[in-house]
């Protein structure tokens, strides 16, 4: 972040330096002591390496702090005076990788008596380190002078900073020359003969941990710089010393000459597995990189490995039957004598790893040995311990997987094509007589439980191996000979075995099946899913694709920008020119539902809403029916329904138009008009609520009468040019109130308004034979009259 403003305040340090007499310990008493230095105060960075400053923060951390200092400040001064060493401050570091007696001073930790202390040592490990980084030649030529430095470091080897500081020896060099220097001049001082001869019953448990995992760390690193540098001519001097046939020999006596020692059996097996391995996995467990049913292709380990291991795999086959001593463990499972141990669970890891090298001489050793017997005696014996269990599994995979040895024997069959044969697994099935094991524990876990025991620690993982070999049979790359081995037990057996694979296994199989989310429908508990449960959608590639792309995005903070909305959706859509559409437009959705029933249940609904207003048993048509209006002068009312076209008076009404002046003060005004609703907030005319007759001559907002009824597109407007005669102006009552037809087709009504201070007389003209109503106002010019399609219920 950067501060429009400069917040910063000056540090109480820079006060303190100023004064003359100021002493180390005030500045280290300072809180931001180590922030000043690694902002590089240049103030500060003079004061520190000032030779005599410099040299008592050496001091520190090479030193044992007196007794007499409080417990908890005692190693106060020297973490931070490492700290300050370790700012990676240039001024410092040049000081303190320059000055020869300060490394002196600096080497001599090594040489205190051990132990060393550990803090100090892990202080004194990060000084050197961070100068190995920055002062690389300048350190190794130091330390090269040192003649005891080599000794000094194997007589410390149970400190864990100091193998920490051997392994960075040789990842921190950078210039690969020098490297490859400083690994020559390791080799020469016989740096893994003497982290060997670390590993000894004699050696403590420490020194067996450490030494055994600088060896597999130097294997590591060695083997991954050969993958990194293709080009490097010069070998790995430290790796290829590790390989020699007479290094692991001398590993190898060293557990087996002496006295059985667990740590120190364990730490060289640790150091077998490390060798076998020839590239480092990428993830933990040997099932991952060669699961069951795959071809395991043979590993390329250095010959002379195997060589020195081949002569000791009687004494790891006895460590199997008498391990090192272990006292009685008690288990709230029970009592277990003697318990599996650290020592023969890490001898079934190597023997795992020796099958998957795929070795003849190697696999007719453990034949010979019957080896594979003792490790699934183990199995079925301690029946909860699941290391032991998964270590069994990975062996007996690999034998069903692995395709025959190279140097194993063929065989001829009738078409006289080579078969080579796995002894490996003709040894399995036969003299370990796997497949009866396999269905005597099955059998013994389903009696167990029966009786209301326990399920059996290891039935998980003999699921798994039955499942291993029933799909070797069948795909594997030994499917023709575990086949004729299945073919080759008695008849009680085959019986039994094909009973259990189509029985028990399958059905063990099927409740271990994890149904995913989309191989079942999910139902809803709401009724309102009823109609929707069988509709399909169209199957749309596009359209299962954008969903797909939508599930798979990251919620990051440009998820909004590439599915939702964006910035010019929310402005006013008048001011944008260029508006993108959006992707989701696109995307269409075809339901094939049938809604009949739907639309059923909604006229249902609409009809029990309306049902309020209808007369019960009422047989008349419906009032809100749209019918046909038609507005007409009287006196052209009787030649219209005799044949007059629209046309004609339409003519007709604009000539009147041209004839009549609007502003003839003989014209009423709309204030002597009858009060209608003009759909502007004027209150409506309580008769004109009351009339079942609906009309609108669409003219002028002056007209009192064109507002409110829709207009029909056969309606016109008529005009006349004379008020018509009294007779038509007659009551209902009066008999000669008629208009071109008899008494019984016409009906004609005087109503008398009252409009502010004036009153107007409006006669109605009902005639029953053209279905039209004419009203008629003296007081209008403009208008004469205006003639109405009246309702069906009205004639």
């Amino acid at each position: 972040m950067f501060w429009k403003f400069d917040l910063h305040t000056t540090s109480h340090i820079d006060t303190l330096l100023e004064k003359e007499d100021v002493t180390l310990t005030e500045v280290m008493d300072e809180e931001d002591v180590l922030q000043e230095c690694k902002a590089q105060n240049h103030k500060l960075v003079d004061f520190l390496v000032r030779p005599q400053y410099m040299e008592d923060l050496v001091t520190y951390i090479t030193q044992e702090p007196s007794d007499d200092v409080e417990e908890k400040i005692k190693y106060k001064y020297p973490n931070i005076s490492c700290e300050l060493l370790t700012s990676d401050v240039g001024q410092i570091n040049d000081r303190l990788g320059e000055d020869e007696s300060l490394l002196m001073k600096l080497y001599g930790f090594l040489q205190n008596e051990s132990p060393l202390n550990p803090l100090l040592a892990s202080f004194f490990s990060k000084v050197l380190s961070i100068l190995i980084g920055r002062k690389p030649e300048q350190i190794v030529e130091f330390l090269r002078k040192r003649e005891d430095f080599v000794d000094l470091m194997i007589k410390h080897i149970g400190t864990s900073a100091i193998m920490d500081l051997l392994l960075r020896m040789l990842t921190c060099v950078e210039p690969q020359q020098l490297r490859q220097d400083v690994l020559n001049w390791l080799n020469e001082e016989k740096v893994i003969q003497r982290l060997v001869d670390m590993v000894q019953p004699c050696q403590d448990e420490d020194r067996h941990s450490n030494a055994s995992q600088s060896l597999c760390e130097i294997i590591r690193l060695s083997r991954d710089q050969m993958f990194q540098v293709q080009g490097c001519s010069e070998p790995d001097p430290l790796l290829a010393t590790l390989e020699k046939q007479e290094t692991v020999e001398q590993l190898l006596s060293n557990i087996f000459d002496k006295e059985k020692n667990d740590s120190a059996i364990v730490s060289v097996i640790q150091i077998l597995l490390t060798l076998f391995e020839t590239r480092r996995p990428a993830f933990e467990g040997h099932l991952e990189i060669c699961p069951p049913g795959m071809s395991h292709p043979s590993f390329s380990v250095n010959q002379s490995i195997l060589e020195a291991v081949r002569p000791r795999l009687k004494d790891f086959h006895q460590l199997l039957l008498e391990p090192p001593k272990k006292n009685i463990m008690k288990t709230t499972w029970g009592v277990l004598d003697p318990p599996v141990g650290n020592t023969r669970l890490n001898v079934v890891r190597l023997v795992a790893s020796l099958l998957q090298t795929n070795t003849h001489i190697i696999n007719m050793e453990l034949i010979n040995l019957n080896t594979l017997g003792v490790i699934l005696d183990m199995y079925f014996k301690y029946i909860w311990n699941n290391f032991l269990h998964l270590q069994v599994e990975i062996c007996t995979a690999m034998i069903l997987a692995m395709p025959p040895a190279q140097s194993e024997n063929l065989k001829i069959d009738s078409d006289q094509e080579p078969v080579r044969e796995s002894h490996l697994l003709k040894h399995l099935f036969q003299k370990c007589q796997f497949l009866q094991r396999i269905l005597d524990a099955w059998s013994s876990n389903e009696k167990a439980q029966a009786e209301g025991g326990r399920r059996q620690g290891y039935m998980g993982h003999l699921t798994r191996i039955a499942n291993s070999i029933v799909h070797n049979s069948d795909k594997g790359p030994n499917g023709a000979q575990i086949q004729q081995l299945i073919s080759e037990l008695t008849e009680d057996d085959k019986e039994r075995w094909e009973t259990f694979i189509s029985g028990q296994l399958a059905d063990t199989n099927k409740r271990n099946t994890v149904d995913l989310v989309n191989t079942h429908h999910i139902h809803s508990s709401s009724d309102d899913e009823v109609d929707f449960k069988d509709s399909g959608f169209h199957q749309d590639s596009s359209l299962q694709q954008a969903f797909s792309d939508y599930q798979m995005q990251q919620m990051t903070s440009n998820f909004i920008e590439q599915f939702g909305f964006n910035d010019e959706e929310f402005a006013d859509q008048d001011d944008v020119v260029d508006i993108p559409f959006d992707r989701i437009s696109d995307i269409n959705f075809s339901l094939n539902t049938n809604e009949s029933a739907n639309i059923a249940l909604f006229e249902a609904c609409c009809k029990e809403k309306i049902q309020q207003f209808e007369d019960a048993g009422s047989d008349e048509e419906d009032i809100w029916d749209e019918k046909d209006v038609t507005f007409a002068p009287e006196a052209q009312r009787r030649p219209r329904s005799s044949g007059s076209t629209d046309s004609e008076e339409s003519t007709d009404s604009e000539e009147e138009d041209v004839k009549r002046d609007p502003f003839d003060p003989n014209n009423a005004s709309s204030d002597d008009r009858m009060e209608v609703d003009t759909g502007e907030g004027e209150p409506k005319d309580p008769l004109r609520s009351n009339s079942p007759v609906a009309m609108e001559t669409c003219i002028e907002t002056g007209d009192p009468l064109g507002v409110n009824a829709p207009m029909q597109p056969e309606g016109e407007l008529y005009y006349s040019d004379q008020w018509p005669g009294d007779e038509a102006a007659q009551p209902a009552s009066s008999p000669g109130g008629k208009a071109g037809g008899s008494h019984a087709e016409e009906t004609v009504t005087t109503e008398t308004l009252t409009n502010g201070s004036m009153k107007e007389t409006v006669s109605l003209t009902v005639d029953a034979k053209t279905e039209t109503a004419i009203f008629k106002s003296p007081t209008d010019l403009h208008l004469g009259s205006c003639k109405c399609t009246l309702p069906s219920h009205c004639k």
